[in-house]
């Protein structure tokens, strides 16, 4: 199994911090948000390697960030040669660039580079290794559905499967949200590439695949526990450090 971190993005809604800076690098708890996920991926002994795409604008950051690391598994970046928010690939279509140009064939570990989880992958893991002829999405439950507009809302069944999505809803009809954390198996990447071929558009959020996949093939959910962030905008940024700084041990610290 490998893992992929997206960390391609121009994170526009947090400038000025990230406009000439990458999001996965900024710091929580005295550690690069990209630190964390990594930490998470080694501590999993199913993933054998870690790729990192990233953009041409950025890849010198994280050039000194990967020599500046003594990571024990090995993690490869990647350069989805793209400069500037206007010509970017978007997540989907970063994955795609990535399958395609390192020719991936093994199962594939998706997350977001923004994505902070205190709950270890050990339990998510164990759960795809029981699905593994299916995709399988990361949710976490939100103490306030109002919140939900931000994310893609799902239901699910009483076997977990994903019956129902939404991209970012004015009236969500759950406070189940899909987290950017996702399984894909090996046999069926190519459907990765058959949605980008039939949308043309819808690039940016890896929601609107699970949305356009659900209704094609079984994709199942696994609930993370604890607590969660995606690193979007100033507040939630500020929100994830006040609570690193207080509760390091639920990142896997000690």
């Amino acid at each position: 199994m490998e893992a992929l971190i997206l960390a391609a993005g121009y994170a526009k809604r947090l400038y000025p911090l990230t406009k000439d800076y990458p999001k996965p690098l900024l710091e929580i708890g005295k550690q690069p948000i990209i630190d964390h996920i990594v930490h998470k991926l080694e501590n999993t002994d199913s993933i054998k390697k870690i790729w990192v795409i990233t953009n041409n604008k950025f890849i010198s950051y994280f050039r000194k960030w990967l020599r500046e690391r003594n990571f024990r598994k090995s993690i490869e970046l990647i350069n989805d040669r793209t400069s500037s928010y206007k010509k970017r690939r978007g997540a989907l279509g970063d994955i795609d660039f990535v399958i395609d140009k390192k020719g991936i064939r093994d199962d594939l570990i998706i997350v977001g580079g923004d994505n902070l989880f205190s709950e270890k992958l050990d339990g998510f893991i164990s759960y795809v290794d029981k699905k593994r002829r299916y995709f399988v999405v990361g949710l976490y439950k939100l103490k306030e559905k109002r919140k939900a507009i931000h994310y893609g809302v799902v239901r699910i069944d009483k076997t977990k499967k994903i019956v129902d999505f939404e991209e970012k809803p004015l009236k969500p009809k759950s406070n189940l949200v899909c987290m950017c954390l996702y399984y894909f198996p090996k046999d069926k990447l190519f459907l990765l590439k058959k949605y980008l071929k039939e949308e043309k558009k819808n690039l940016d959020a890896t929601g609107h695949f699970i949305d356009w996949l659900y209704r094609r093939e079984k994709v199942y959910s696994y609930k993370f526990r604890g607590i969660w962030y995606d690193i979007g905008d100033h507040n939630v940024y500020k929100e994830a450090g006040k609570s690193f700084k207080y509760k390091r041990r639920l990142y896997g610290h000690q």
